[in-house]
């Protein structure tokens, strides 16, 4: 085959191109910091990488997430502690007032700071986030869930409690109802609570009040009414059996599995019921506390009615603040689980980032090594090729 000067310059250009083609790839791997920027140039390591770009960008996603609920919990954490703070300030109120040597005076001045920590209360159940969000009201998150009422305050939210995912196979509730954390509250001990008849003449006042036998408790109701200042007969609810028994001042009166302590000395007429405990807002023991202080600052019925309004209100207090406790341990409980999950996700995505980079990333080194290889390999072969133009026979003939 006869080699002709117009082939040889044809395969010259050839090489010439190819020999451009992988300088200009080699200065864009330079330039990109990229091993390859087409997955045609490693298809192998593309499908890898892109197996784990979709991993690290779930992973993101849930990090985000889970900083959403952390913001969220410990919003709702805040909120909870000023709470329990404000329930701790009335329930000091209540026992000030307990004492039986406070004027009508001090008693209409303790019924104004009871209300002014009412007033924080709602505020802080109608606690709204960054985004303005009210983090009480369930899914209804743009609904004022509380406002006031004559009877203390009313729900509009609803019992929605909010999922978010943060992991594969792990959600957090990002919040709590209002209803669960202020009106779904049990009265009394949180199992019966005992009150005095408003008809009632003596001194008999309610003291601690005790489960016995949950074995024995029925969960009936029960009258207990006075014959005489030392007599009693007690009416179950269910069974209408009566039981007869006698008193005495301090005296723990015993039946069906519960125990109820009386002070003072109760008149002849005078009657108690231990009922079981049922729902009751904390807005509503806070307003029955107010109305109770205000009724008896301007009354001369008497500290009795009083005290047994205040012991219903302090069992009602402490069953509010058990409540606020419970969920704000549960709060803290899935903070705990988000930390512990970030720090998962970070290792994870550390990981993810080092493989990616392990199989994308360029080695700076080699590739400028190879680069001045090619531009001596170009710069070669365009000496060579304009020294062989010059390679005539002519040249020599004459």
């Amino acid at each position: 085959m006869r080699v002709t000067e117009a082939s040889t310059q044809t395969q010259f250009l050839s090489n010439l191109d190819t020999l451009e083609s992988n300088i200009a790839q080699t200065q864009n791997q330079i330039s990109t910091g990229l091993s390859y920027t087409l997955p045609s140039q490693n298809p192998a390591a593309a499908g890898a990488v892109d197996n784990f770009q979709q991993v690290l960008a779930q992973s993101q996603q849930y990090t985000s997430n889970a900083n959403s609920a952390q913001t969220a919990l410990n919003t709702e954490d805040t909120a909870l502690s000023q709470v329990q703070s404000n329930l701790q300030s009335l329930r000091s109120l209540a026992l000030e007032a307990n004492s039986g040597t406070v004027s009508a005076q001090n008693l209409s001045a303790i019924a104004t700071q009871a209300k002014q920590i009412q007033q924080s209360l709602l505020a802080l159940a109608n606690t709204q986030d960054g985004n303005g969000n009210y983090i009480f009201a369930g899914f209804a998150a743009q609904t004022q869930p509380f406002n006031q009422t004559a009877a203390g305050a009313g729900y509009a939210g609803d019992q929605g409690q909010r999922q978010i995912q943060i992991a594969a196979g792990q959600t957090i509730p990002a919040g709590d109802s209002g209803d669960a954390v202020f009106n779904q509250i049990k009265t009394g001990n949180g199992t019966f609570t005992a009150t005095a008849a408003a008809t009632n003449t003596g001194t008999g006042v309610l003291g601690a009040t005790t489960l016995s036998s949950p074995v024995t408790y029925a969960g009936a109701t029960y009258s207990i009414a006075f014959t005489s200042p030392t007599a009693y007969n007690i009416t179950d609810s269910v069974t209408g059996a009566v039981t007869a028994g006698t008193y005495a001042p301090g005296q723990t009166i015993s039946y069906g599995g519960v125990q109820v302590t009386l002070a003072g000395q109760p008149a002849a007429g005078d009657s108690f019921t231990v009922a079981p405990s049922t729902n009751q807002s904390v807005f509503t023991t806070v307003q029955n506390l107010v109305n109770a202080l205000q009724s008896a600052s301007g009354s001369s019925s008497g500290q009795t009615p009083l005290n047994n309004s205040i012991a219903n209100a302090l069992n009602n207090i402490d069953q509010a603040l058990a409540n606020t406790s419970t969920v704000q341990t549960s709060v803290g409980g899935r903070l705990t689980a988000i930390t512990t999950q970030l720090s998962v996700a970070t290792s994870q995505q550390a990981q993810l980032t080092q493989s990616i980079s392990s199989l994308q990333g360029l080695n700076y080194a080699a590739a400028i090594t190879s680069l001045d290889s090619q531009n001596t390999t170009l710069s070669a072969a365009m000496q060579a090729f304009t020294l062989t133009q010059g390679l005539t026979l002519f040249k020599y003939i004459g």
